[in-house]
């Protein structure tokens, strides 16, 4: 590893402590840190909001639960097409004008969204919304990264992890507040984002550049942006992207089906139930990773997935007994065990990120993160119109709660060799 590298950041088994750049024309703790991390609120609330909709959008267009599920699906997949594509890009550009470019890009998403009168346009509008999502990803992680006072280095990968529960917590109560009580929900809500998101935009615009060598700007190139693992780190890359699976593919089933199997539980027609069954997920995930956010990472890895299996065990019970009150004490403890596992793993998967690569390999944490958010929603969404949501449900849980145990005995033997080797991370 380079001088540079290793005395930018100190790697132990709790994570990393990440320090700005020398050089960076950001000060660490300042405006630009407080931008970026409303930026990143602001994009996963706005992803969280159709979720709270989606019933609405069922009931007035005639959609089965199988198209919401391709609905969000593609969502997930120009995420992964922007990762792919521009994921480093701010790693050669800077984090300025990727963010700005990603925030245009939300508002005229938000504009096509407002506007949809059918699954033609909602479409699209999710299509451009994930583009936007993917192409800052890569930007948002690093800056938070560089820009992290340095008084708590550690905040940066804390927000990095707190931000999207943050998000889509609010996005799902906000929404189901707007479509039970405002008029034209389906209007409003998202031009009240297109004001937050020009406000965002005005903060990117007068933030100072943190990328590394690159306050001055760099040079567009028109290839794709390669994302790449560096060798010597794929084996712990590949132990915790295990958790990261699990953690989104408990996200990206509640995001896609989870308001509707709550309002088929509790056997209400009140929208507000499908946006607080996400917003109470996101909320515990949140209240989780503010209690253990001074925890060492691994350690806080095994706590999460620990309460992602006790979540996933209260589901099953929950449908089993077809049990409101059990499935929302459920939906709370999944959330914990979600907002630790994901806080663990990301300040674990933070160490292995040298500062000239931040961008990439944030990049590639969140490709495996909406891979394992879409593909299992799709398919849980297609099988629901074969063998209902209830049955559909018991089989997502099980399945899952697999992978979670594998994460945990994969994490634990990290650890054990972590301490093996004297700490090293």
């Amino acid at each position: 590893m380079p001088t540079t590298a290793r005395t930018a950041r100190s790697a132990t088994t709790t994570g990393v402590t990440l320090r700005p750049a020398a050089g960076a024309a950001g000060a660490p703790g300042g405006s630009g840190f407080r931008v970026v991390g409303a930026v990143l609120v602001l994009l996963m609330l706005s992803s969280s909001v159709p979720s709270a909709l989606y019933v609405l959008y069922q009931q007035e267009w005639g959609l089965s639960s199988g198209m919401i599920t391709v609905v969000f699906a593609l969502y997930a997949v120009t995420v992964l097409a922007g990762l792919l594509l521009f994921g480093s890009l701010s790693d050669t550009l800077g984090r300025r004008p990727v963010l700005a470019a990603g925030l245009v890009l939300a508002i005229v998403a938000m504009g096509l969204f407002a506007s949809a009168q059918g699954l033609g346009l909602l479409l699209a509008a999710r299509a451009v919304q994930g583009l936007a999502v993917g192409l800052a990803t890569g930007a948002m992680g690093a800056a938070l990264l560089e820009l992290a006072p340095s008084a708590r280095p550690a905040l940066g990968a804390q927000v990095n992890s707190a931000g999207p529960t943050v998000g889509i917590g609010l996005g799902g109560i906000g929404a189901g507040l707007l479509v039970q009580y405002a008029p034209a929900p389906t209007v409003l809500t998202y031009l009240l984002l297109v004001g937050a998101f020009a406000g965002c935009l005005i903060g990117v615009a007068r933030m100072a550049e943190s990328a590394p060598g690159r306050a001055g700007g760099g040079r567009f190139a028109l290839a794709p942006h390669r994302i790449h693992i560096p060798a010597p780190v794929r084996g712990r890359f590949a132990v915790l992207i295990l958790t990261i699976v699990a953690v989104w593919s408990v996200g990206g089933f509640y995001l896609s089906l989870g308001p509707h199997l709550a309002l088929s539980l509790l056997q209400s027609t009140n929208y507000l139930v499908g946006g607080a069954t996400v917003a109470l997920l996101a909320g515990a995930a949140t209240a989780a990773q503010l209690l253990l956010g001074r925890t060492e990472a691994l350690r806080t890895a095994v706590l999460g997935l620990l309460g992602l299996l006790g979540g996933l065990a209260l589901v099953l019970l929950a449908l089993g007994l077809g049990s409101a009150p059990v499935f929302l004490a459920a939906t709370a403890v999944l959330g914990a065990g979600w907002g630790a596992a994901f806080l663990g793993s990301f300040r674990a998967l933070s160490a292995l990120a040298e500062p000239a690569h931040r961008g990439e390999l944030t990049a590639a944490v969140y490709v495996f993160a909406y891979l394992a958010m879409s593909v299992p929603a799709v398919l849980a969404g297609l099988l629901t119109n074969v063998h209902g949501l209830h049955r559909t449900a018991v089989g997502f849980m099980a399945t899952v709660a697999g992978v979670c145990a594998l994460a945990l005995l994969a994490t634990l033997r990290l650890a054990a060799r972590n301490r093996a080797e004297g700490g090293a991370a």
